[in-house]
């Protein structure tokens, strides 16, 4: 009877293997009702005018291409009713991007035609080229100050 002893190739291999499993697999997100996975302690704060607060962002290519180029200076400005957009330096990727039915206040977006963020604090409905990109932890309470301000975008963690 042999006995069958693992070669360091087996064991790198292995470990290598180990290193691939995906985030997901391993309980490091979480997916909500829409289906979308939600990144682990993925966190970034937005400062303007006297409010500060913190969004999770989901883990989709367009929120990780957004952590990418923090931290930003923006500004922020009211759109609509029920949002406050701000405009990015350049667009993010819409990979992985699609339709999404479980819309709220205090989602944040990419509006991929224009190139820019909605936070949104009052109701609205999916259009083609929005991707939602996380949610505001505290609420949008924030977001309803009225006008233009600078905003700073940073990614905590």
């Amino acid at each position: 009877m042999s006995r069958h002893c693992p070669t360091r190739r087996t064991i790198v291999g292995g470990l290598v293997a180990i290193a691939a499993v995906p985030g997901s697999v391993a309980g490091l997100t979480a997916t909500n009702a829409s289906g979308q996975t939600g990144a682990a302690n993925m966190q970034i704060r937005c400062v303007f005018d006297r409010h500060s607060f913190t969004a999770t962002l989901l883990d989709n290519p367009s929120a990780r291409d957004l952590a990418a180029l923090l931290p930003l200076d923006l500004a922020i400005e009211d759109y609509s009713t029920n949002e406050k957009i701000a405009y990015l330096p350049r667009k993010l990727t819409e990979n992985g991007s699609g339709p999404f039915t479980d819309e709220a206040p205090g989602d944040l977006c990419y509006f991929a035609p224009w190139g820019n963020l909605a936070f949104f604090h009052g109701n609205y409905r999916y259009s083609n080229g929005l991707i939602r990109l996380g949610r505001l932890d505290g609420g949008a309470q924030p977001l309803l100050t009225r006008g233009q301000y600078p905003l700073r975008i940073e990614l905590l963690s």
